[in-house]
């Protein structure tokens, strides 16, 4: 049974991917951020929860030598994988995947301070979802935020219909980043899911300014993490400084496993948003049985080097074990 298998891994987002040899030793919940300090809403409000038990974690993963460009040629012998400080009980599969059906938010800042570069940016989102979004096999979704957000097209496959939503949207108002991204990882992410394997990312375009969201940093990344999503952001701030919003957005991205990109100039945003297209379509997926697994509602690490040299990894960092 497919359904069940969980992800945690990287980097681009975005899936879920399938389970290989699901047993019914153990039972895991989606991954969320280990944080000290625990969210104020309740947990379980929203959340699917899988009863059927599970002994196996399924990671995607990028690799990227020292220019940064994608290794796509790797075999399991080239990685070391380590759960909880420990190597996995076993390897179920290990595999290269390029072409899983894509399940996409783009999520767009629409707030007075993003006013200098909007129209381009939202050539750029066009353009975008152009390149990405294949009828009969990918969907996304268009969300444009302020103080409150609003859906201006829900998943489709249609191009023309979300270049529409895109151009629907009117910038002013306030930011509430944080509520966009929980809103858009519970009310679509994880009630949409679909019943095969999919790459699931969210595509943030902002400033990274928070001055309005009901929900904490923490809360959103949570949210993400349980949606199995990740983050990837592209900031509209062209001052040529590292400010606060560009931190924010840098610990989104790398939080779910992602990445955060700072376009100086207006043509590097779609320099930006090729970048994303790529990796959403260059990955490894490992499915592994861990070591000394124990339900415990404890947080494990994952960690996932290369063994060659210059050679780097991103994957998430880790996930909570339902405990039972």
């Amino acid at each position: 049974m497919k359904l069940g298998s969980f992800i945690l891994g990287a980097v681009l987002a975005v899936a879920q991917v399938p389970a290989f040899g699901q047993t019914s030793n153990y039972a895991v919940a989606a991954p969320a951020l280990a944080m000290s300090t625990p969210s104020t809403d309740d947990p379980n409000d929203g959340i699917l929860t899988i009863r059927k038990r599970v002994d196996e974690v399924n990671v995607l993963f990028i690799a990227t030598d020292k220019r940064g460009k994608f290794v796509r040629n790797l075999n399991q012998n080239d990685f070391s994988i380590l759960d909880d400080n420990k190597p996995p009980q076993s390897i179920l599969n290990f595999r290269r995947e390029t072409d899983l059906p894509i399940e996409l938010g783009l999520l767009v800042d629409v707030s007075g301070s993003v006013n200098s570069r909007f129209d381009f940016e939202q050539e750029a989102a066009v353009s975008f979802l152009q390149h990405v979004v294949r009828a009969g096999f990918d969907k996304a979704f268009v969300m444009g935020f302020n103080h409150r957000n609003e859906i201006s097209q829900d998943f489709t496959d249609n191009v023309t219909l979300l270049q529409t939503g895109v151009k629907r949207l009117q910038n002013g108002g306030g930011t509430a980043l944080f509520d966009a991204i929980y809103h858009a990882s519970k009310d679509k992410m994880l009630r949409d899911r679909p019943d095969h394997p999919v790459r699931r990312a969210i595509v943030v375009l902002s400033d990274g300014e928070d001055n309005q969201s009901e929900f904490s940093q923490a809360q959103a990344i949570e949210m993400a993490q349980r949606a199995e999503v990740i983050i990837y952001a592209i900031s509209t701030d062209d001052s040529g400084l590292i400010l606060r919003g560009d931190r924010t957005l840098e610990k989104l991205a790398s939080a779910t496993g992602g990445r955060a990109f700072f376009p100086f100039k207006m043509k590097e945003i779609t320099h930006s948003f090729t970048a994303i297209e790529d990796e959403l379509r260059s990955q490894y997926v490992v499915s592994y049985r861990p070591a000394d697994f124990d339900a415990d509602g404890r947080y494990r690490s994952i960690q996932i080097s290369a063994l060659k040299k210059d050679l780097q990894v991103r994957a998430r960092k880790g996930y909570f074990a339902l405990r039972q």
